[in-house]
């Protein structure tokens, strides 16, 4: 018979696999000589092979270990018997040899006689001890369980140990990976306000041993440490986490003697206590993780290092901490509504929904309804109930985008809305709770909106709790560089094309052309240059002609300087054309540009009549 491996535990408990000669990996992808399909399983966990006429077993960095006989495993050989331990499988190794045989039992019949010393205990004396340690160690797992906050777990942990252990005081001591002590929880049962001493010697003992310390009576010990905490007894059990110490429970009496029954029910609770820990911390460092997610989030979707950008950035972190209404104000195109997001994103709404509403593209009718939803039969064509944007962002966050665009009907709803935290649905007489946060955003001067009576003054000031202003480009010109390398390396992505980045000179261009559009007008720029471009560098003729130009939309030249520019340039393009006897192709090589750039220059030049004569 060939060697094997045999599940002893489980769903699949019985399923035989066979070793052969070859290399056997074991993990949850389809791959895997043998596929275990849980999620207690890594996708390559171990993998089995012969060496030296030994069959060795060695993990492969998986997240829960493979355990051989309890003990982790790092290549060991494998013996007739072992019980491999993969995830939440139990297998059990066969060589293929008969076991050993079954022992027996051997009676002896010499008369024995009961010490003097020995202890015999009632069997519902033993029983109710039994019960009661049981009780108490349920109690302590529906408690710990249920806390995910370590600052709340550790103390509520040590509470419910001296609800149950007769000791004075006591302590859970936390430590890092060189068993040096990070922080503790202590209590005092005579007085809460008293310090607790701990051995620091004890501590690392019972951690690096990972064996309880039980000490009945501490006075032969000689320990300054323990004769100045006053102890007559100390018991210390560590807490060890998938073979790693992580703190040590650590209690101390003046009145009785800790027993084995003690260390019992301690190592029971310090099993408990552990997995809740790790779990606690486990989900700390999640939401750490999350709060860095988002915050790279936020970095990302809002990009810059100018010295105008961290002033936004340092207001978006203080006022996403806080539910202050935000009036977000600059040009059109310098991103209000990321920074709105960012808001929400790294506040404590952010798991609830951010609704955002444009004002300036909905029509004074639909306004109203859009924003705080209607009852069926309210107006014609209200065929059905309708639950408003600010329904809809309860618990969250709304965004209003060109407030200013309110008609005063509505500004004064939104004021009701702002002071009362309360509203109604259009043809309906029951308020309803606005539990939002309300983030405002208008390229307008609002305050000049309130002086020709457009924009309602109380409004105004109830919006303006806490003003940002988005800086212009123009105003943050060192930031273009990176977000321009930023859409680039979007855009690539997006249709697909191998970019190695923008030249030298069209970045030239983009850096001293001022961006009326802002940010918006920056990434149109490159994503049309990413569109028409043919190389693997972005060049000067694949951005927008008036960039290239250095002047607005619309704009007339400058200076004469720029006329004659483009005399120049036209000129320039005729002689070529004529020289290739008309071919686009052949005149774009003479100049040195792309065949698509001088199309789009004869176009704009406004010369085709005169190379077609």
């Amino acid at each position: 018979m060939r060697a094997n491996l045999t599940i002893i535990d489980g769903p699949r408990e019985g399923e035989i696999f066979e070793i052969g000669g070859d290399p056997v990996s074991i993990g949850r992808e389809a791959g895997n000589a043998i596929v275990l399909r849980d999620a207690s399983v890594s996708r390559r966990h171990c993998i089995i092979e012969s060496r030296d006429g030994s069959v060795f077993i060695s993990d492969l960095g998986s997240l829960n270990g493979t355990l051989i006989n309890g003990a982790k495993s790092s290549g060991t050989a494998l013996q007739n018997g072992d019980v491999v331990k993969i995830g939440d499988f139990t297998l059990r190794y066969s060589n293929g040899l008969p076991t050993d045989r079954e022992s027996s039992i051997a009676i002896d019949e010499t008369e024995f006689r009961l010490p003097a010393n020995s202890l015999q205990i009632k069997i519902e004396d033993v029983f109710g001890a039994m019960a009661r340690d049981l009780a108490a160690i349920l109690k302590i797992s529906e408690t710990v369980i249920s806390i995910r906050d370590p600052a709340k777990l550790e103390p509520a942990l040590l509470d419910l140990i001296m609800e149950v252990v007769p000791a004075d005081s006591g302590a859970i001591v936390i430590v890092d990976d060189r068993l040096e002590i990070v922080r503790s929880v202590v209590r005092d049962r005579r007085n809460p306000a008293a310090d607790v001493t701990v051995s620091k010697t004890v501590v690392a003992q019972v951690l690096r041993d990972r064996r309880v310390l039980v000490i009945p009576d501490t006075s032969p010990v000689g320990s300054e440490s323990l004769l100045g905490s006053r102890a007559r007894s100390l018991i210390a059990v560590p807490i060890v986490v998938f073979e790693r110490p992580i703190a040590a429970i650590y209690l101390m009496s003046a009145t009785i003697s800790f027993e084995e029954s003690h260390a019992g029910f301690l190592t029971a609770v310090a099993g408990i206590g552990g997995l809740a820990l790790e779990n606690a911390n486990s989900w700390a460092a999640l939401e750490s993780e999350n709060s860095r997610l988002r915050a790279e989030a936020f970095s990302k979707s809002m990009l810059g290092e100018s010295d105008a950008m961290r002033r936004v950035f340092e207001v978006i972190r203080k006022v996403a901490t806080v539910d202050s209404t935000v009036l977000i104000d600059g040009e059109s195109g310098t991103g209000k509504e990321l920074a709105a997001q960012s808001i929400h994103l790294n506040g404590k709404r952010r798991d609830m929904p951010f609704v955002a509403v444009n004002c300036a593209a909905l029509t004074e009718s639909l306004i109203e309804s859009e924003l705080f939803g209607h009852e069926k039969g309210a107006f014609t064509g209200a065929v059905s109930q309708k639950k408003g944007k600010i329904e809809l962002a309860s618990g969250g966050t709304l965004f209003l985008d060109e407030i200013g665009e309110l008609n005063v009907g509505v500004q004064a709803k939104l004021l009701r809305v702002l002071q009362e935290r309360e509203f109604e649905r259009v043809g309906g007489t029951r308020p309803i709770r606005a539990d939002i946060r309300l983030v405002a955003a208008t390229n307008r001067d609002l305050q000049t909106e309130v002086k020709s009576g457009r924009f309602r003054e109380d409004l105004f000031y109830r919006l303006n709790v806490v003003r940002l202003t988005m800086p212009a480009l123009r105003e943050r010109a060192d930031d273009i560089p990176l977000l321009a390398e930023y859409f680039t390396a979007k855009y690539a992505a997006q249709m697909n094309r191998r970019l190695r980045g923008i030249s030298a000179a069209a970045m030239r261009l983009l850096t001293k052309y001022d961006f009326p559009g802002n940010v918006r007008e920056l990434e149109n720029a490159i994503e049309r240059a990413v569109v028409l471009g043919a190389g693997e560098w972005i060049l000067p003729e694949d951005l927008p002609e008036d960039l290239v130009e250095g002047r607005r939309n619309g704009d007339e030249p400058a200076s004469n300087y720029h006329d004659a520019i483009l005399e120049l340039k036209r000129k320039l393009i005729v002689e070529a054309v004529a020289k290739a006897k008309g071919s686009i192709v052949d005149a774009a090589k003479l100049l040195g540009v792309h065949p698509n750039y001088l199309h789009r220059l004869i176009r704009n030049l406004e010369i085709r009549s005169e190379i077609d004569g």
